[in-house]
């Protein structure tokens, strides 16, 4: 759609206005160009530089600007909280740039907001990371015994991938009193190796010779890599090949067909013969030479076997070889330069399309960034663009290869709501060779757009046994639209399936996108989790888009090592609890294996890696506990002179910060078979059986105290009754006397004092009225009993024996069963 402009200028007076701004615009892209140095092999997230920071970006104006980068592969990353440049995959020098002297990586830096274009240049240093390596392990030589000393035999190079000092090679061989070491530069600066005789061979008395050839770089630590040199000494063969040139150049155009011719060698040998037949091979070269040309045999043809670029490499450097009949070898260099053809088309890749632009963008509002490469060289590849189309658009070189697209005029959307450009780009070849691309940019108003997040998944790292409420991380959503219709907030919208309840382990602040814990995780427990969050715009009708934040639980050391065997010996109170023990012969010799400490962590990763060690023996120098494997082993041979027990202690301890251990108690027995152990091992049991017997014994000893005690107190009580009893009742027995009771029969039940309870009473009734004169009842002897006889269940009854009452007719001694019951009761109490 045609645009129609406002105002109309002169012609003079509109190219100066377009000149002027477009000189503003080039001269500020002159100056925006950023370089970082750093070394190949770094690991992902290595800090490059404060990117932000060199470019003038202060950390508040970040999250507007859109910090990106535009270059095809992402070697490298930026983050767009603070702005710094970070590596985003291992950078290999020699993969990305071969043998080069230099290398160095360059893409462009796109910042919104307005839109602006930088020129990032990173350098690749090299690391000395790779050994130099010959093409062969053994190389085979046939001298002539009649070769002269001092003669010279050319000897494999080897190569080194690095580049700079950490390529540089010096070489090396084993000490032989018939041959040296010297060593030339060949015109293309690598160093040659050459094998020089230094005293005639004689066949009859040595007819080979085994060297080592070892090639040493410059790095530090230095890297090095041999190959074996067999030498066979073979009959009469006088002169060796010599070629015409020691290096051959050429110079071809890229594409040229296979099978094309380009160069050829000639060697000559002054024998005849099969000893003066000259064939021709290739040296120690790479696989890529070898894929690219070969050389006839027989006429020292070099020519293409497959498709030569000159974007890939522009020269090849290579070693040749002639061999006559008789062995001997002779060494030259091809030189192969190529030249550059206009075969590659301009590439055209958008970095950045601003579509759709508010209708209110100043002139010159940066709306598109292109970048336009040319992979040929020197006129082929320089490149220029121009705009086609009516649009109020124009285009603007930037360095690097970069364009920026810009308005050239105020935008009205009433009038066009969307503008269509095409960009052209031609190089200067010949023939000239140009491509091209169209633009759409669209002029918007509303709230058409939805906040987008950085990433479509974000993935958060937390250590276990967090505090509740720590930070797991931001997420963060950008809309491109303004004022309320930008203004982005955040809740959870779900989580996954897989992990039951995961949504209330994490809440999220709906202004910031801060993701916290809502309580402390356990890896045992659970070991990651995922959450949508969900981001919301403040336009009407509102837009919203979600994002996948997984969060993965990382281990800590929690749990310490748990010893499986030998088993934990039990508490001192177990009594039945054996410590585990092993028999060592005598004879053992050192690497003997005694036992294997078996023991298991919870944790995972480092904190799950154990290690041991013996802490406490018996004989520290007799044994040994390996550090990954817990195998104890005779450190020595066993000896007649060490004990025949031993004790060894040893810890195990995990690889955590902190670490945590535990330990393991073996014992050992040095006998030649379990059964002269045995005497051992009953010391042992004869020792925990001494104790028990000494507990039993005290406890026999207590029960025997008591009984002495409580005879010695039964003593004393019937002492002091005999004592009352010559002295007449007391009071408290006065119910007792004989008065009391008449001749009729006894005045208490019979079998008062067999009863269940666990003490024993005295019941005293009165006897039937009747007149019985006190005279008429003297009193009872009191019988003499026994201890055993006070102490028996009938002691009442025995006592009664002694009395001359017991008969069918006449009752017991009432005065005399009363008394007995009396005693019975106090020696009861």
């Amino acid at each position: 759609m045609a645009v129609r402009r406002r105002q109309r200028l002169g012609p003079g007076g509109g190219r100066a206005l377009l000149g002027a701004v477009l000189l503003c615009v080039w001269w500020r892209a002159a100056a925006e160009r950023v370089r970082y140095t750093i070394a190949e092999e770094l690991g992902r997230g290595s800090l490059v530089g404060p990117l932000a920071r060199d470019l003038g970006l202060s950390a508040d104006e970040l999250p507007a600007r859109k910090l990106r980068l535009s270059e095809e592969k992402q070697y490298f990353t930026v983050n767009e909280e603070n702005g710094n440049l970070y590596v985003n995959e291992r950078l290999d020098r020699e993969e990305m740039c071969g043998a080069t002297a230099t290398c160095s990586v360059s893409f462009e830096v796109l910042v919104h907001n307005p839109l602006n274009v930088f020129n990032v240049e990173v350098a690749i240093e090299d690391v000395n990371d790779n050994s130099p390596i010959f093409r062969k392990s053994f190389l085979d030589l046939d001298i002539d015994e009649m070769i002269p000393p001092g003669s010279r035999f050319p000897l494999e190079i080897a190569h080194d991938a690095d580049a700079g000092r950490n390529s540089l090679l010096i070489y090396q061989l084993t000490n032989d009193p018939s041959f040296t070491l010297a060593v030339t530069e060949n015109p293309d600066g690598s160093k040659q190796p050459e094998l020089v005789l230094e005293r005639a061979l004689d066949r009859e008395k040595q007819s080979s010779f085994e060297l080592v050839l070892m090639a040493v770089d410059g790095g530090d630590p230095a890297r090095s890599g041999t190959v074996q040199v067999r030498i066979n000494v073979t009959d009469a063969n006088d002169n060796p090949p010599v070629f015409s040139k020691k290096v051959y150049e050429a110079r071809v155009a890229e594409n040229l067909p296979a099978g094309s011719l380009v160069l050829e060698v000639r060697a000559t040998d002054a024998d005849t013969g099969s000893n003066g037949r000259v064939s021709y091979a290739f040296g120690s070269i790479p696989e890529s030479i070898r894929a690219l040309f070969t050389v006839d045999r027989n006429s020292g043809e070099v020519r293409t076997v497959g498709p030569l670029d000159f974007e890939e490499k522009n020269k090849y450097v290579f070693g040749l070889e002639a061999t006559d009949g008789g062995g001997l070898t002779a060494h030259c260099k091809a030189q192969i330069d190529i030249t550059d053809e206009n075969d590659n088309v301009p590439e055209i890749t958008i970095l950045s399309l601003s579509s759709p632009v508010p209708e209110d963008a100043a002139t010159g509002t940066v709306v598109a960034v292109l970048k336009v490469r040319d992979r040929d060289s020197g006129e082929n590849g320089q490149v220029s663009c121009e705009l086609s189309g009516e649009a109020p658009l124009s285009i603007v070189a930037s360095p690097g290869g970069s364009y920026k697209v810009v308005t050239a005029s105020a935008l009205d959307r009433e009038q066009a709501s969307e503008h269509r450009v095409t960009v052209v780009a031609r190089d200067r070849g010949r023939p000239v060779l140009s491509s091209s691309t169209e633009l759409v940019l669209e002029v918007s108003d509303v709230n058409d757009n939805a906040p987008v997040f950085e990433e479509a998944a974000y993935s958060a790292y937390v250590a276990e046994n967090n505090a509740a409420g720590a930070l797991l991380l931001r997420v963060q959503a950008r809309d491109a639209d303004a004022g309320a219709n930008g203004r982005v907030s955040y809740w959870l919208a779900g989580g996954s399936a897989g992990a039951a309840g995961a949504a209330p382990l994490v809440s999220v602040e709906a202004r910031s996108g801060a993701l916290y814990a809502q309580r402390s995780l356990d890896y045992e427990q659970c070991r990651e989790f995922s959450v949508e969050v969900r981001a919301q715009d403040g336009g009407a009708p509102a837009r919203s888009s979600t994002a996948t934040v997984r969060v993965f639980v990382l281990d800590r050391n929690d749990n310490a090592p748990r010893v499986l065997w030998p088993a934990a010996v039990a508490a001192p109170g177990e009594a039945a609890a054996v410590a585990p023990f092993e028999v060592v012969p005598r004879s053992a010799e050192a690497g003997y294996l005694v036992a294997k400490v078996v023991a298991v962590d919870a944790d995972a990763g480092r904190n799950a890696w154990l290690s041991y060690e013996l802490v406490q023996a018996s004989e520290p120098a007799l044994f040994r506990v390996g550090l990954h494997s817990g195998e104890v082993r005779t450190a020595r041979a066993v000896s007649e002179r060490d004990a025949a027990k031993q004790r060894l202690v040893a810890v195990v301890k995990d690889h955590g910060q902190p670490a945590l251990s535990a330990t393991a108690t073996l014992h050992v027995v040095l006998a030649e078979s379990l059964q002269e152990a045995l005497p051992e091992l009953s010391e042992r049991a004869a020792g925990a059986e001494a104790a028990a017997a000494a507990a039993e014994l005290q406890f026999y000893l207590v029960l025997a105290l008591a009984l002495l005690s409580a005879l010695f107190v039964l003593s004393v009580a019937l002492a002091v009754l005999a004592r009352l009893r010559r002295a007449g009742p007391p009071a408290v027995l006065r119910c007792l006397g004989a008065q009391r009771f008449s001749v009729a029969g006894a005045a208490f039940p019979a079998d008062f004092c067999e009863g269940t309870l666990p003490y024993s009473y005295n019941l005293c009734v009165p006897a039937p009225a009747r007149a019985v004169p006190d005279a008429a009842w003297p009193p009872p002897p009191v019988p003499v009993l026994s201890a055993e006889e006070l102490l028996g269940a009938d002691s009442c009854e025995k006592a009664n024996l002694n009395t001359s009452a017991v008969t069918g007719d006449v009752p017991a001694d009432p005065d005399a069963l009363q008394v007995c019951k009396a005693k019975s009761f106090i020696l009861r109490i």
